[in-house]
Protein backbone atom coordinates (compact mmCIF):
# COMPACT_ATOMS: atom_id res chain seq x y z
CA UNK A 1 0.00 0.00 0.00
CA UNK A 2 1.43 3.33 -1.28
CA UNK A 3 0.52 6.88 0.25
CA UNK A 4 -0.68 9.54 -1.99
CA UNK A 5 -1.61 13.26 -1.75
CA UNK A 6 -3.25 14.51 -4.78
CA UNK A 7 -3.35 18.15 -5.75
CA UNK A 8 -6.29 19.55 -7.45
CA UNK A 9 -8.86 17.51 -6.09
CA UNK A 10 -11.94 19.29 -7.23
CA UNK A 11 -11.46 19.15 -10.40
CA UNK A 12 -12.69 17.71 -13.52
CA UNK A 13 -10.20 15.19 -13.95
CA UNK A 14 -9.69 14.38 -10.13
CA UNK A 15 -12.18 11.78 -9.94
CA UNK A 16 -10.17 9.49 -12.19
CA UNK A 17 -7.29 9.84 -9.89
CA UNK A 18 -9.35 8.90 -6.95
CA UNK A 19 -11.05 6.03 -8.85
CA UNK A 20 -7.43 4.94 -9.38
CA UNK A 21 -5.81 5.47 -6.35
CA UNK A 22 -8.09 2.73 -4.59
CA UNK A 23 -9.01 0.52 -7.41
CA UNK A 24 -5.16 -0.16 -7.31
CA UNK A 25 -5.47 -0.87 -3.33
CA UNK A 26 -3.49 2.68 -2.25
CA UNK A 27 -4.50 5.61 0.08
CA UNK A 28 -5.09 8.87 0.02
CA UNK A 29 -3.38 11.04 2.57
CA UNK A 30 -3.82 14.29 1.56
CA UNK A 31 -5.13 16.57 -0.46
CA UNK A 32 -5.34 20.01 -1.57
CA UNK A 33 -7.50 22.34 -3.54
CA UNK A 34 -8.66 26.29 -3.85
CA UNK A 35 -12.12 25.28 -3.73
CA UNK A 36 -13.95 22.92 -0.90
CA UNK A 37 -16.41 21.67 -3.27
CA UNK A 38 -14.56 18.04 -2.88
CA UNK A 39 -17.54 16.11 -1.55
CA UNK A 40 -16.70 13.24 -3.83
CA UNK A 41 -13.77 12.45 -1.19
CA UNK A 42 -16.34 10.96 0.65
CA UNK A 43 -17.15 8.26 -2.13
CA UNK A 44 -12.97 7.28 -1.86
CA UNK A 45 -11.25 8.49 0.87
CA UNK A 46 -13.54 10.31 3.43
CA UNK A 47 -10.58 10.22 6.13
CA UNK A 48 -7.79 11.90 4.17
CA UNK A 49 -6.92 15.28 5.27
CA UNK A 50 -8.01 17.99 3.07
CA UNK A 51 -6.83 21.65 2.56
CA UNK A 52 -7.56 24.56 1.05
CA UNK A 53 -4.05 26.65 1.48
CA UNK A 54 -1.09 25.48 -0.13
CA UNK A 55 0.77 26.26 2.79
CA UNK A 56 -0.76 24.28 5.12
CA UNK A 57 -0.92 20.73 3.01
CA UNK A 58 3.23 21.42 2.71
CA UNK A 59 3.22 21.57 6.22
CA UNK A 60 0.74 18.51 6.81
CA UNK A 61 3.01 16.61 4.20
CA UNK A 62 6.28 17.92 5.62
CA UNK A 63 5.17 16.41 8.96
CA UNK A 64 3.98 12.75 7.44
CA UNK A 65 7.77 12.44 6.08
CA UNK A 66 9.94 9.61 7.87
CA UNK A 67 6.42 8.37 9.47
CA UNK A 68 5.05 5.28 8.24
CA UNK A 69 2.11 7.75 6.19
CA UNK A 70 4.77 9.80 4.41
CA UNK A 71 3.61 10.80 1.31
CA UNK A 72 5.33 7.93 -1.69
CA UNK A 73 3.36 9.81 -4.66
CA UNK A 74 2.21 13.35 -5.67
CA UNK A 75 -0.88 13.16 -7.92
CA UNK A 76 -1.07 16.28 -10.15
CA UNK A 77 -5.13 17.07 -11.19
CA UNK A 78 -4.55 21.44 -11.83
CA UNK A 79 -5.08 23.45 -14.43
CA UNK A 80 -2.50 22.78 -17.31
CA UNK A 81 -0.12 25.95 -16.52
CA UNK A 82 0.19 24.61 -12.83
CA UNK A 83 1.51 21.62 -13.67
CA UNK A 84 4.85 22.10 -13.98
CA UNK A 85 5.38 24.35 -10.45
CA UNK A 86 3.11 21.04 -8.68
CA UNK A 87 5.83 18.64 -10.07
CA UNK A 88 8.60 20.69 -8.51
CA UNK A 89 6.64 20.76 -5.48
CA UNK A 90 6.12 16.70 -5.24
CA UNK A 91 9.56 15.99 -6.24
CA UNK A 92 11.02 18.25 -3.74
CA UNK A 93 8.84 16.43 -1.07
CA UNK A 94 10.84 13.52 -1.76
CA UNK A 95 7.71 12.02 -3.63
CA UNK A 96 7.31 10.50 -7.17
CA UNK A 97 4.64 12.64 -9.57
CA UNK A 98 1.91 11.37 -11.53
CA UNK A 99 0.86 14.10 -13.14
CA UNK A 100 -2.24 14.76 -15.68
CA UNK A 101 -1.88 15.47 -19.57
CA UNK A 102 -0.77 17.80 -20.46
CA UNK A 103 2.10 17.41 -18.39
CA UNK A 104 3.61 20.81 -19.33
CA UNK A 105 3.01 23.17 -21.79
CA UNK A 106 6.67 23.71 -23.38
CA UNK A 107 8.87 20.87 -24.78
CA UNK A 108 11.79 22.71 -22.82
CA UNK A 109 9.98 22.20 -19.73
CA UNK A 110 10.36 18.88 -19.93
CA UNK A 111 14.50 19.73 -20.21
CA UNK A 112 14.20 21.48 -16.63
CA UNK A 113 11.96 19.04 -15.26
CA UNK A 114 14.14 15.71 -15.77
CA UNK A 115 17.22 18.25 -14.45
CA UNK A 116 14.90 17.99 -11.28
CA UNK A 117 14.11 14.86 -11.67
CA UNK A 118 18.02 13.83 -11.18
CA UNK A 119 18.39 16.72 -8.21
CA UNK A 120 15.93 14.96 -5.91
CA UNK A 121 15.97 11.05 -7.26
CA UNK A 122 12.59 11.39 -7.66
CA UNK A 123 10.23 10.19 -10.96
CA UNK A 124 7.76 11.80 -12.60
CA UNK A 125 4.88 9.98 -15.00
CA UNK A 126 2.56 11.19 -16.48
CA UNK A 127 -0.70 9.63 -17.94
CA UNK A 128 -1.08 8.97 -22.24
CA UNK A 129 -4.15 6.72 -21.47
CA UNK A 130 -5.33 6.06 -24.84
CA UNK A 131 -1.79 3.93 -25.63
CA UNK A 132 -3.34 1.36 -23.12
CA UNK A 133 -6.62 1.34 -25.03
CA UNK A 134 -6.83 -2.12 -26.20
CA UNK A 135 -7.80 -0.94 -29.77
CA UNK A 136 -5.56 1.23 -29.78
CA UNK A 137 -3.06 -1.11 -29.24
CA UNK A 138 -3.99 -3.91 -31.38
CA UNK A 139 -4.18 -1.16 -34.20
CA UNK A 140 -0.23 -0.16 -33.54
CA UNK A 141 0.66 -4.02 -33.94
CA UNK A 142 -0.96 -3.94 -37.16
CA UNK A 143 0.97 -0.55 -38.36
CA UNK A 144 4.06 -2.36 -37.24
CA UNK A 145 3.51 -5.23 -38.94
CA UNK A 146 2.63 -3.77 -41.86
CA UNK A 147 4.62 -2.15 -45.09
CA UNK A 148 7.29 -0.18 -43.39
CA UNK A 149 7.54 2.01 -46.60
CA UNK A 150 3.23 2.45 -46.22
CA UNK A 151 1.92 5.83 -45.69
CA UNK A 152 -1.36 5.74 -44.08
CA UNK A 153 -4.64 8.42 -44.98
CA UNK A 154 -5.81 9.58 -41.83
CA UNK A 155 -8.51 11.65 -40.44
CA UNK A 156 -9.20 12.55 -37.11
CA UNK A 157 -12.60 14.47 -35.66
CA UNK A 158 -13.09 15.28 -32.18
CA UNK A 159 -16.25 17.55 -31.62
CA UNK A 160 -16.61 17.66 -27.32
CA UNK A 161 -19.02 20.31 -27.18
CA UNK A 162 -18.77 23.02 -23.99
CA UNK A 163 -20.99 25.34 -23.17
CA UNK A 164 -20.35 29.45 -22.45
CA UNK A 165 -18.25 28.67 -18.98
CA UNK A 166 -15.67 27.47 -20.63
CA UNK A 167 -14.62 30.72 -21.89
CA UNK A 168 -14.51 32.40 -18.79
CA UNK A 169 -12.73 29.35 -17.22
CA UNK A 170 -9.05 28.83 -17.35
CA UNK A 171 -9.49 27.07 -19.97
CA UNK A 172 -10.41 29.05 -21.92
CA UNK A 173 -7.59 31.59 -21.36
CA UNK A 174 -4.84 29.92 -23.85
CA UNK A 175 -1.59 31.28 -21.73
CA UNK A 176 -3.00 28.97 -19.15
CA UNK A 177 -4.48 25.82 -20.78
CA UNK A 178 -2.35 25.56 -23.99
CA UNK A 179 -5.22 26.88 -26.00
CA UNK A 180 -7.60 24.36 -27.81
CA UNK A 181 -5.62 21.73 -29.09
CA UNK A 182 -3.90 20.76 -26.20
CA UNK A 183 -6.60 21.09 -23.55
CA UNK A 184 -8.95 18.67 -25.84
CA UNK A 185 -6.26 17.06 -27.87
CA UNK A 186 -2.92 16.52 -26.40
CA UNK A 187 -3.85 12.66 -26.09
CA UNK A 188 -5.10 12.38 -29.86
CA UNK A 189 -1.86 13.89 -31.09
CA UNK A 190 0.32 11.50 -28.58
CA UNK A 191 -2.24 8.49 -29.91
CA UNK A 192 -0.83 9.52 -33.49
CA UNK A 193 2.39 9.59 -33.30
CA UNK A 194 3.17 7.10 -30.76
CA UNK A 195 1.09 4.63 -33.99
CA UNK A 196 2.73 6.72 -37.60
CA UNK A 197 6.20 7.96 -35.76
CA UNK A 198 7.38 10.85 -35.71
CA UNK A 199 5.99 14.60 -36.71
CA UNK A 200 7.09 15.77 -40.36
CA UNK A 201 5.23 18.71 -41.24
CA UNK A 202 2.77 20.45 -39.13
CA UNK A 203 0.44 22.91 -40.76
CA UNK A 204 -2.59 24.73 -39.23
CA UNK A 205 -5.27 25.42 -41.35
CA UNK A 206 -7.95 27.14 -39.03
CA UNK A 207 -7.65 28.18 -35.70
CA UNK A 208 -10.12 29.81 -33.45
CA UNK A 209 -11.83 30.11 -30.19
CA UNK A 210 -14.07 27.24 -30.85
CA UNK A 211 -12.37 25.12 -33.66
CA UNK A 212 -8.68 24.04 -34.86
CA UNK A 213 -8.02 21.95 -38.06
CA UNK A 214 -4.84 21.09 -39.54
CA UNK A 215 -2.55 18.92 -41.18
CA UNK A 216 0.25 16.89 -39.45
CA UNK A 217 2.84 14.95 -42.39
CA UNK A 218 3.65 11.93 -39.47
CA UNK A 219 6.27 8.89 -40.74
CA UNK A 220 3.70 6.79 -41.83
CA UNK A 221 0.72 8.46 -42.36
CA UNK A 222 -0.66 11.94 -43.97
CA UNK A 223 -3.27 13.31 -40.85
CA UNK A 224 -5.82 15.61 -41.54
CA UNK A 225 -7.64 16.63 -38.19
CA UNK A 226 -10.69 18.98 -37.02
CA UNK A 227 -10.83 19.64 -33.19
CA UNK A 228 -14.05 21.34 -31.69
CA UNK A 229 -15.54 22.22 -28.81
CA UNK A 230 -18.78 23.72 -30.43
CA UNK A 231 -22.09 21.57 -30.29
CA UNK A 232 -23.52 22.96 -33.79
CA UNK A 233 -20.51 20.87 -35.31
CA UNK A 234 -22.08 17.47 -34.26
CA UNK A 235 -23.60 14.62 -36.19
CA UNK A 236 -27.35 14.40 -36.13
CA UNK A 237 -26.02 11.28 -34.33
CA UNK A 238 -23.53 12.39 -32.15
CA UNK A 239 -25.53 12.82 -29.21
CA UNK A 240 -24.97 10.86 -26.11
CA UNK A 241 -26.80 11.37 -22.53
CA UNK A 242 -25.90 14.56 -21.51
CA UNK A 243 -22.44 14.15 -22.78
CA UNK A 244 -23.06 14.88 -26.89
CA UNK A 245 -19.23 14.48 -27.87
CA UNK A 246 -18.32 12.68 -31.22
CA UNK A 247 -15.09 11.00 -32.08
CA UNK A 248 -13.83 9.05 -35.16
CA UNK A 249 -10.94 8.13 -37.23
CA UNK A 250 -10.54 7.07 -40.82
CA UNK A 251 -7.86 5.47 -41.89
CA UNK A 252 -7.32 4.55 -45.68
CA UNK A 253 -11.39 5.75 -45.54
CA UNK A 254 -11.97 2.63 -43.17
CA UNK A 255 -13.50 3.78 -39.88
CA UNK A 256 -11.48 2.88 -36.92
CA UNK A 257 -13.58 2.29 -33.82
CA UNK A 258 -12.38 2.97 -30.01
CA UNK A 259 -15.45 4.50 -28.67
CA UNK A 260 -15.51 1.90 -25.71
CA UNK A 261 -13.05 0.50 -23.18
CA UNK A 262 -12.00 4.29 -21.78
CA UNK A 263 -13.49 4.38 -18.63
CA UNK A 264 -10.34 1.99 -16.77
CA UNK A 265 -7.24 3.48 -18.19
CA UNK A 266 -6.80 5.77 -15.44
CA UNK A 267 -6.77 2.31 -12.96
CA UNK A 268 -4.48 0.84 -15.89
CA UNK A 269 -2.28 3.71 -15.87
CA UNK A 270 -1.50 3.60 -12.23
CA UNK A 271 -1.01 0.24 -12.40
CA UNK A 272 1.73 0.66 -15.26
CA UNK A 273 2.90 2.99 -13.02
CA UNK A 274 2.97 1.03 -9.98
CA UNK A 275 4.76 -1.64 -11.86
CA UNK A 276 7.61 0.52 -12.78
CA UNK A 277 5.97 0.86 -16.17
CA UNK A 278 4.55 4.34 -16.27
CA UNK A 279 4.80 6.48 -18.78
CA UNK A 280 8.30 9.08 -18.17
CA UNK A 281 7.68 12.64 -19.15
CA UNK A 282 10.53 12.17 -22.01
CA UNK A 283 7.97 10.35 -23.63
CA UNK A 284 5.16 13.01 -23.82
CA UNK A 285 7.92 15.01 -25.30
CA UNK A 286 6.33 14.58 -28.94
CA UNK A 287 3.05 15.20 -28.52
CA UNK A 288 4.23 18.85 -26.18
CA UNK A 289 5.72 19.71 -29.30
CA UNK A 290 3.20 19.23 -31.75
CA UNK A 291 0.63 21.74 -29.31
CA UNK A 292 3.58 23.88 -28.62
CA UNK A 293 3.63 24.52 -32.78
CA UNK A 294 -0.14 24.38 -33.17
CA UNK A 295 -0.65 26.96 -30.78
CA UNK A 296 2.05 29.49 -32.11
CA UNK A 297 1.50 28.82 -36.15
CA UNK A 298 -0.72 31.45 -37.95
CA UNK A 299 -2.99 29.42 -40.20
CA UNK A 300 -2.57 29.16 -43.41
CA UNK A 301 -6.72 28.54 -44.34
CA UNK A 302 -7.88 26.18 -46.39
CA UNK A 303 -5.24 25.69 -48.56
CA UNK A 304 -3.31 22.33 -49.63
CA UNK A 305 -5.19 19.04 -47.99
CA UNK A 306 -7.34 19.81 -45.53
CA UNK A 307 -10.16 18.41 -43.21
CA UNK A 308 -13.69 18.54 -44.69
CA UNK A 309 -15.18 20.47 -41.67
CA UNK A 310 -12.56 22.76 -41.43
CA UNK A 311 -14.94 24.32 -44.56
CA UNK A 312 -17.53 24.93 -41.18
CA UNK A 313 -18.28 28.75 -41.36
CA UNK A 314 -16.36 30.53 -38.51
CA UNK A 315 -18.24 31.25 -35.20
CA UNK A 316 -18.48 34.55 -33.41
CA UNK A 317 -17.00 34.67 -30.25
CA UNK A 318 -20.14 34.42 -27.81
CA UNK A 319 -18.48 37.20 -25.64
CA UNK A 320 -17.40 39.19 -28.53
CA UNK A 321 -13.76 38.95 -27.82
Amino acid sequence: MKNFALIGVAGYIAPRHLRAIKDTGNVLQAAYDRFDSVGILDSYFPEASFFTEQELFDRHCSKLRGTSRQIEYVSVCTPNYLHDAHIRYGLRLGADVICEKPVVLNPWNIDALEEVEKQTGGKIYTILQLRLHDSIVALKEKIDRGPSDKVYDVDLTYITSRGYWYYTSWKGDDHKSGGLATNIGVHFYDMLQWIFGEVKENIVHVKSHDRVAGYLGLEKARVRYFLSINAAHLPSNAVEGEKRTYRTIYIDGEEFEFSAGFTELHTRSYEKILAGEGFRISEARNCIGIVHDIRHATPVGLKGDYHPLAKLPQSAHPFGW
